[in-house]
C-alpha cells in the first residue's frame, strides 16, 4: 500500500502522524512532510517499541510493526490484503490475539479503498471520542 493510497486517513484532523517505516518505502515520505520519521534512532526491535510506546496507536499493514503494537496493547489498525494471513482468520474485525486490533481486510485484489476508507472512518470517530 503506497502513502498516496492512504490520503483518506493522512487527511484526518486532529492527528499527528509518525512514520515506522524503513526500507526502500520510506521514500514515499518526501512526498508527505507533515508524517514524521522516527525512524532515526531505530536501529531494532526494543527502539521500535520505545517509540510505539509513546504513540496512541498504530496504523499498519500486515508486518512485524503490527504486531509488537498489539502485543504491546496499543490500539492497532491494520490493514490486510485479501489473502492475508491465517492468522487473521475470515470474516471477522477483530483479532483473538491481539484484543486492541482492528483488521480492514480488501475484499479482492488489490482494492485498497474500502478498507482504508472504512479505517479512517473508524480512526476519526476513535479521535472525536477521546
Amino acid at each position: 500500500v503506497s502513502l498516496d493510497q492512504l490520503k483518506p486517513i493522512l487527511a484526518l484532523n486532529g492527528i499527528e502522524f509518525v512514520s515506522l517505516q524503513l526500507g526502500p518505502a520510506k521514500e514515499q515520505l518526501s512526498q508527505w512532510p507533515s508524517i514524521l520519521d522516527a525512524t532515526a534512532h531505530i536501529h531494532d526491535f526494543a527502539d521500535t517499541a520505545a517509540v510505539i510506546g509513546q504513540l496512541d496507536g498504530v496504523i499498519s499493514v500486515d508486518t512485524s510493526v503490527a504486531h509488537l503494537a498489539g502485543a504491546m496493547g496499543k490500539p492497532i489498525w491494520m490493514l490486510s490484503r485479501f489473502d492475508g494471513c491465517w492468522r487473521w482468520l475470515k470474516g471477522r474485525k477483530d483479532s483473538p490475539w491481539y484484543p486492541t486490533l482492528s483488521l480492514y481486510a480488501q475484499a479482492e485484489a488489490g482494492q485498497w479503498g474500502p478498507p482504508v476508507t472504512a479505517l479512517a472512518q473508524d480512526v476519526h470517530h476513535w479521535v472525536e471520542s477521546r
